[in-house]
């Protein structure tokens, strides 16, 4: 029994290692996505229906909803919404089912709770500068990243992408009303955003609107962000219509392949590339609330997850500096964020947390920054109805 318990918990750390960019290969993989994965075909029919972005069951946050994005560490003063600027939030894989290739979009789910740890954990770091909306879609299972055919992998993702795009969309028709917004996301989230600023955003009439676009925890490559047309990526803490990228790595950890040439911005300093950073620089990592569900096995009830307050924040946890396009930081193995490494010292599950006080403290300068200049050329912009 203690032999098969091991071999279950190899197989989830692989797992989590997948979510977090699916930097996993191996005969491993194989083996788990034959037992649990989806056939090798792709059934419309098993498609959930496309979610009506006109009801607020399908934002996983929105602004007047008290949802888990509004939530704030210990000891900040909640924020009211009806703010100038927006957070377009697209968050991470969290449909660990081997059910389909795309998530069912159930409200009664693992999948769900997976959902409100990511409004918790990180898309809360944005709820001091701007009204967060945050839509549900119908996101690619983990399994497109565990073996799946190149031909159904691309087809889960391009699926995904599409209800992004029609959020988006909607969003700026319906609730937008000409305010500066800011692109957020994470790993999955974060494949979606980066084409969602290529394909809608750069080199368009919304670009100038674009404050920045926090696209975290993917591989946006430098090369990558060379083929945008005007969008560049972000230099300094103020610069606004920018990108910014990191993968987070714990001291002396491993980068697994196709990770190189990563474009690597300091949330420190927030210099591209440069030289390390001291711990004295850092503005705190807050403590995670709630469980992330990582069992691809059984079915998708709800388990129950508690969402506790945010702790408080704690800084001068890490130094951090990017090397060889990774963003490397002190070793946190013996701090609150120890049960969140991964294998190869992948802090991937802490490109937020460990950083949540740095990017929220960030996001109110960098706005700060985009008002200013606004107010100078005399188009400010109107806060939120």
């Amino acid at each position: 029994m203690m032999r098969i318990f091991k071999g279950l918990l190899v197989i989830v750390l692989l797992l989590v290692v997948a979510a977090v960019g699916i930097w996993a290969t191996g005969n491993t993989i194989t083996v788990i996505a034959a037992l649990y994965g989806p056939k090798k075909v792709w059934d419309l029919s098993k498609k959930a229906p496309e979610p009506d972005y006109a009801s607020t069951s399908n934002w996983a946050a929105f602004p007047g909803e008290n949802d888990m994005a509004q939530m704030v560490p210990t000891g900040l003063t909640s924020t009211e919404d009806g703010k100038a600027i927006d957070v377009f939030f697209i968050h991470p894989t969290g449909y660990m089912s081997g059910a389909d290739w795309n998530s069912p979009m159930n409200p009664s789910s693992r999948t769900e709770e997976n959902t409100m740890w990511m409004m918790a954990n990180q898309a809360s770091a944005f709820n001091g500068c701007c009204n967060i909306y945050a839509p549900r879609y119908r996101e690619a299972s983990i399994f497109r990243y565990l073996g799946a055919p190149e031909d159904i992998g691309a087809k889960a993702m391009d699926f995904a992408y599409a209800d992004v795009v029609r959020a988006f969309e909607y969003y700026m028709a319906h609730h937008n009303h000409g305010r500066p917004f800011i692109i957020a996301s994470h790993s999955q989230g974060s494949q979606h955003a980066f084409r969602l600023v290529k394909e809608k955003i750069d080199g368009t009439n919304l670009q100038a609107s674009m404050v920045a676009a926090y696209i975290i925890g993917t591989r946006v490559t430098n090369a990558e962000a060379a083929e945008l047309k005007l969008v560049k990526i972000c230099d300094s803490a103020n610069e606004t219509g920018c990108i910014v990228h990191w993968a987070t790595f714990g001291e002396g950890g491993s980068a697994p392949p196709g990770m190189d040439g990563l474009v690597c911005v300091n949330p420190l300093t927030w210099r591209r590339d440069g030289p390390r950073a001291e711990a004295d620089l850092h503005q705190g990592g807050v403590p995670i609330s709630g469980t992330f569900s990582v069992r691809i096995w059984g079915d998708e009830a709800a388990q129950g997850v508690e969402f506790k307050p945010l702790g408080a924040p704690l800084p001068k946890l890490t130094w951090a500096e990017c090397k060889n396009g990774l963003l490397f930081v002190a070793d946190q193995s013996s701090t609150v964020f120890k049960d969140f490494i991964l294998p190869g010292k992948n802090y991937h599950g802490l490109d937020y947390p460990l950083f949540h006080m740095d990017i929220r403290k960030n996001v109110a300068e960098r706005t700060s920054a985009y008002l200013q200049k606004a107010l100078t050329d005399g188009a400010a912009p109107q806060p939120a109805k």
